[in-house]
């Protein structure tokens, strides 16, 4: 039965630099990278290819030992131009030089009555040769899920309320009937239910309207209500030995592709946002994209930083970095490597923050949209127990005792404060407010592979 959730705690991050409901004119990529890093837990990647081999979209290049069954594929058609490697030979990057015309691997039409009368086990097989597969993230701990596993749910989110998040109308545009046969798909993976969280406010994408087999719940509130872990966590909550799996819309519908279509395709609509973007714009690209076409005289200043993701859970990268396989949204900020004596006692309005401190009245304009640097203003220091963390966490769990209790490596504190619902992106909103400045993120993910590992 659908539920109509209404949340209070969280905050949304208001920047300029949203971006456009248009597509952007750039110069064409030349190349694409799959970098094993964007896999959480992957330890032991096995590469499959070479420097100078020729690949085509959906060609193996890659999978873990852990687990042999699951493939990691090319996204584009391509040469093989460079195997990246850092410290102790440790696997960084696959890059590949792109064909002007994309060539796919072929993996095999489904008709609705295919797809309907499939075991599961054929449409396990199908996915996880074909490289769709690691669109699927087991809750808990965030990794890539295991095929020999079977969720008691599946959980989509349909909106995203992360600081400068792509509209999927936009990003997902046409792609109806391959989101509606993706759905069916996963139907086929659980005895459970599948999930579809949708905004309460506003109008429901049109890619989500008339989706069958799917329990719709509604979410308002700030961020983060748009978090899967979130989502679950008002839904079907996660207990110890549990298993969820989640799953976003694209990863979806590039899963009903696989079995409409028959081919891998990579291809994606990646939002370019920030206040240092010049266009602030759509583009349509392939997943693992080198952003340097995109930000190459695209700023307003030369000291920037670009971020693939968003600014609350994105990564660093170089300017002629790659996007993250999970990401959809390039953030390009002003680089904040400098110091400002005694900043924050200014009285300003132009300074966003989550607290009514003295001296800063970014609260009295709740419309306003800000730019912000990556300036931290300040260091690492005790932690100062406000109440502040409870307030942006719409969940019940009491985030700076289970903080502690991983820093203090309390194993049956972590699981009795809800190690197992919580993932990096759910308590970021914790780092932005915390006066303390803690990595709150890189803590969670130690508590996770804690409690993984032990």
């Amino acid at each position: 039965m659908s539920k109509l959730v209404k949340l209070k705690k969280g905050f949304d991050i208001r920047l300029v630099g949203k971006a456009g409901k248009q597509i952007g004119d750039f110069q064409p990529v030349k190349t694409f990278a799959i970098k094993p890093t964007d896999f959480i837990g992957m330890q032991r990647p096995k590469v499959l290819v070479k420097e100078g081999d020729t690949v085509k979209a959906g060609t193996p290049i890659l999978f873990d030992k852990k687990m042999e069954k699951v493939q990691f594929v090319a996204p584009v058609s391509g040469e093989i131009v460079e195997i990246k490697r850092g410290e102790k030979r440790k696997l960084l990057e696959i890059k590949i030089l792109a064909d002007s015309e994309i060539q796919f691997e072929q993996f095999g039409k489904f008709s609705d009555a295919e797809i309907e009368s499939a075991s599961r086990e054929k449409i396990v097989d199908h996915m996880t040769a074909s490289g769709v597969w690691p669109q699927i993230i087991q809750r808990p701990y965030g990794v890539i899920a295991n095929p020999e596993d079977e969720p008691k749910s599946i959980f989509i989110s349909g909106f995203d309320t992360h600081p400068l998040a792509p509209d999927y109308d936009f990003l997902l545009k046409g792609q109806e009937k391959y989101f509606h046969a993706g759905i069916n798909i996963l139907r086929k993976l659980t005895g459970g239910q599948v999930h579809l969280g949708l905004s309460a406010n506003g109008t429901v994408p049109e890619v989500f309207s008339n989706v069958q087999g799917v329990q719709v719940n509604k979410f308002s509130g700030p961020h983060p209500s748009g978090n899967v872990g979130v989502q679950i966590h008002h839904i079907d909550p996660i207990g110890k030995g549990d298993l969820v799996w989640t799953l976003n819309p694209y990863g979806v519908a590039q899963i009903g592709k696989l079995f409409v279509d028959g081919i891998y395709d990579a291809s994606k609509v990646v939002a370019i946002t920030g206040s240092e973007a010049k266009k602030a714009v759509y583009v349509q690209t392939y997943l693992g994209c080198c952003v340097d076409s995109f930000v190459a005289g695209n700023t307003q200043s030369n000291h920037f930083r670009v971020i693939s993701g968003n600014v609350l859970t994105g990564e660093k990268i170089n300017r002629d970095g790659y996007l993250g396989f999970y990401h959809h949204q390039v953030t390009i900020i002003p680089e904040g490597d400098y110091y400002e004596f005694l900043g924050w006692m200014k009285p300003t309005a132009d300074k966003l923050s989550y607290h009514k401190a003295l001296g800063l009245f970014s609260f009295l304009f709740p419309k306003k949209e800000f730019v912000l640097d990556s300036n931290t203003r300040g260091e690492e220091r005790a932690f100062v127990q406000t109440g502040i963390f409870e307030s942006v966490t719409p969940m019940d769990i009491y985030p700076v005792y289970l903080l502690k209790a991983i820093m203090a490596e309390d194993y049956d504190e972590m699981e009795e404060l809800g190690i197992y619902e919580v993932v990096e992106e759910d308590l970021a909103l914790c780092e932005f407010v915390d006066v303390s400045k803690h990595p709150v993120q890189e803590i969670v993910r130690k508590g996770i592979e804690l409690i993984q590992y032990s």
